[in-house]
Parts: C-alpha cells; sequence; structure tokens
C-alpha cells in the first residue's frame, strides 16, 4: 500500500510540473507559489533530486532587489486566475505579486543538502541559493520588524498562506472596502464557493492590494501604512526555523558570519514568541499589532509554533491541545477549534485540516521528543488521502475532500511522510 500511495503521488505530483517550476493544481492555482513551492522540493527529492533543487532555483530567481521573495511569480499568462499581474503592477521584468509567504525555503534547502547522495553538486547549488534565502531572512527582520522585536508581521492575510484564517477577522476590521475597483474572482469557478473566503473578505483583500500598489510597493513604508499587522505565532515559528537551518548549512559551507547572523535572529524570535503564548488556550496565539491586542483565537497557527523547537513545556502543552482537538474531530489537525463558535468544517482555513500543516507541526514535535502525538498526526494524514485522495484540503469531521483536487504539496507531504518518517500506510 505505501508503494501504492508513493506511485500515485508521484503522478499527482508529475501531472502539474511545468518544467522548471509546479503549480499547486490546475485551475484553481496556475502559477508558483511561494511556500507551496519549497513543500513540493521535499516530494521531488525522494525521487528527482535535481528536479527538487531546480523548484527552489527557480523561486529564488524571482526574488526582488531589497531582499523579497513573492508569494506567486506569474510565468504565463493566465485569465482564470484574479487578482493578476494587472492588479499587481510590481514592475518586476517576470510578473509577481507585492507580498510575501512563509520563509520554508531555508527549512527546503537544509533537508535537500542532508538528502543529497552526491555533496559536491549540492554544496555548489547551496552556495547560489543560501545567501538569497539569508538576504531574505534579513529582509524580513528589517522590514516586517520596525521594531525590533523580533518577530515579524504579517501585513495581507495571503501572505500568512491561511488566507480567511479566523485570526485576521478583527484585523480585517480595520481595513475599509470602499473605493476598490470593481473585481470578479475566479477561484469560485474552480472550486465550491462555500469552501472560499467570503467576497466581504475578498474586497478587503484587494483593497490592502490597491493600497500597497499605490505606495509604489516600497517596503520600507508598507508596514506602517497598513491597517493589518498581525503577529502570527506559526509564520514566525517557520522563519525561525530556517534561520536555524541557514545558520547550520552556513557553517558547512564555511560562512561563520552568515551562521552567527541567522542563529542570532533565530534566538531572539526563539524567545520572543514566548510572547505570543496564551495561557487560557494553552497554545500560542496571534498578536494584533496595530491594535496592541493578543488575540484568543484557537488556531492551527499557534500549534505551527512547534516547528520552531519550542521549551519542552510548551512542547507538552501543545500536544495536550492537540489531543483535546482529537476529541472533537475525526483528522488531526483542524485549522480551528471545532468548539469554536467561528469553526466551520470546509472553509479553507476556518476549520479544514491541511497535510502540509500537519507535517510542519509533526516535524516540529518530533525535534521536541513528542514523537507519539506526531506519529498520530500523520498516520492520520494517510488516513484522510485513503479516503478522499489527493484534496487541496480535507473536513476533519468527516474527511470529505474539499478545495482543489490532485493537490501538489497534499501528494509531496504522502511521499514525504511515508519516505522520511515510515508511517505505515
Amino acid at each position: 500500500m505505501s508503494q501504492a500511495l508513493i506511485d500515485q503521488a508521484c503522478k499527482v505530483m508529475e501531472g502539474n510540473d511545468r518544467g522548471s517550476y509546479t503549480v499547486p493544481t490546475h485551475g484553481l492555482y496556475p502559477f508558483q507559489w511561494n511556500w507551496d513551492s519549497a513543500l513540493s522540493a521535499l516530494g521531488f527529492s525522494h525521487f528527482d533530486m535535481d528536479r527538487a533543487w531546480v523548484e527552489v532555483e527557480t523561486l529564488m530567481a524571482h526574488q526582488w532587489e531589497d531582499g523579497m521573495v513573492p508569494h506567486i511569480v506569474f510565468h504565463e499568462p493566465d485569465d482564470g486566475y484574479f487578482p493578476g499581474p494587472d492588479v499587481w503592477q510590481t514592475g518586476q521584468s517576470v510578473p509577481t505579486t507585492g507580498i510575501t509567504q512563509p520563509a520554508v525555503a531555508g527549512l527546503a534547502l537544509r533537508k535537500l543538502y542532508n538528502r543529497a547522495e552526491d555533496k559536491a553538486a549540492a554544496r555548489t547549488r547551496l552556495v547560489e541559493l543560501l545567501p538569497k534565502v539569508h538576504v531574505w531572512h534579513q529582509w524580513f527582520y528589517r522590514n516586517r520588524d520596525p521594531e525590533n522585536t523580533g518577530l515579524v508581521a504579517i501585513i495581507h492575510p495571503w501572505e500568512s498562506g491561511r488566507d480567511n484564517s479566523v485570526d485576521w477577522d478583527e484585523g480585517l476590521d480595520a481595513v475599509p472596502t470602499e473605493g476598490i475597483a470593481p473585481f470578479t474572482r475566479r477561484d469560485t469557478t474552480h472550486a465550491n464557493p462555500d469552501h472560499r473566503p467570503t467576497d466581504d473578505q475578498y474586497q478587503r483583500y484587494i483593497w490592502l492590494v490597491e493600497h500597497f500598489r499605490g505606495l509604489r510597493w516600497d517596503n520600507t513604508k508598507l508596514h506602517d501604512a497598513s491597517p493589518f499587522r498581525l503577529v502570527d505565532p506559526g509564520f514566525n515559528a517557520i522563519l525561525i526555523r530556517s534561520c536555524d537551518d541557514v545558520a547550520e548549512l552556513a557553517e558547512i559551507l564555511g560562512v561563520p558570519a552568515m551562521a552567527s547572523e541567522a542563529r542570532e535572529m533565530a534566538t531572539k524570535g526563539r524567545e520572543a514568541l514566548e510572547s505570543l503564548w496564551n495561557a487560557n488556550l494553552g497554545q500560542y496565539t496571534c498578536y494584533n499589532r496595530a491594535a496592541g491586542i493578543l488575540q484568543d483565537t484557537p488556531t492551527v497557527g499557534g500549534l505551527l509554533a512547534a516547528i520552531a523547537q519550542v521549551p519542552p513545556e510548551r512542547a507538552e502543552a501543545l500536544v495536550r491541545r492537540i489531543a483535546l482537538l482529537s476529541e472533537r474531530c475525526d483528522y488531526l489537525v483542524p485549522s480551528h477549534d471545532p468548539a469554536d463558535d467561528a469553526f466551520d468544517s470546509k472553509r479553507y482555513w476556518r476549520g479544514p485540516t491541511w497535510l502540509v500543516v500537519n507535517y510542519m507541526i509533526a516535524e516540529g514535535l518530533i525535534q521536541s521528543g513528542q514523537e507519539a502525538m506526531a506519529q498520530r498526526i500523520l498516520a492520520g494524514s494517510l488516513r484522510l488521502i485513503e479516503k478522499s485522495g489527493f484534496a487541496e484540503y480535507y473536513d476533519p469531521i468527516s474527511g470529505e475532500p474539499c478545495g482543489g483536487g490532485d493537490f501538489t504539496w497534499t501528494a509531496a507531504m504522502v511521499i514525504e511522510i511515508l519516505k522520511i518518517q515510515k508511517v505505515p500506510a
């Protein structure tokens, strides 16, 4: 069964391969997405190592001059997606969006290098890629942490990768909807509208894009100019973990200055993450920097913090929190607590379970010695695949497939889980 699942997953990835980059799935997402690509590279690394490196190389080739790596690269025209390059108007030679996404690339590079049989060839590629990833991390702390707190803010929900999470509701209330240009969504023609963000949320998403465009995408200004500034524990934890990984790789390459700076960023971020601990919920929660409020939203973002190798007592508390969630749904880890009134089992990031998040939470728990819960999460992920195929995400109550089908990063995570964690299928 394990090999059969791997074979199916490889076919899904190959079907979404565009030569030098993958699309998440045909139709719904026809371009290259930032964190999708980094996670997809992990899947490729088990059956085509060269292709895995190419995936990350293509992403990093479109890094902005200031260091930002955009959340979408529009390699080929496709009017089936909104908002496209004509809305973003970022002025890049190959069109991109003007915002970023979770910094998974550092984590991916370390795993690719560790798995490479030809270390000399891997080192050659790493010499080119690692400085770019490090510059991206520097960009984050320079532009999204202007007060030097150790934690970065996102300025648009799309940056989080968890577009319509309950975490963003209060922050989006501060975003106006007046004055935006008329638009027609395309996502709801490819997926069930009941599974997607609402029209009201989309209007606020677009207001922010138009607002930043009016500032000519000047990243030295966007943080302070945005009415939406949220410090997400999951987003920061991924960045912290990637800084750790850059530090390790920089030592291998013999670049002590980079290693030292990356380690300092990770250490400061990990210490600052403690300010997001919510004792009432027993997990980390988002801080609304614009309003100065630590939120009480019990989302998966606070559990994803595990990937930063948090203190042992925090890891234990996160395991207790996940165990509680397991009493409220059949398929871990829901993106929102089913006991909360805002839970919606099928609407994107307001309840459904995602394999990429499961993988990263499990990765962090294993690092923290919480092997039992990690294996439980991974085994449950494979149960979802056997029940509902390679969907974008899943109803955590019924296991029903939701969103797009034949999804690249879902397939990549199946390969990763079966090859590395050796969870019985």
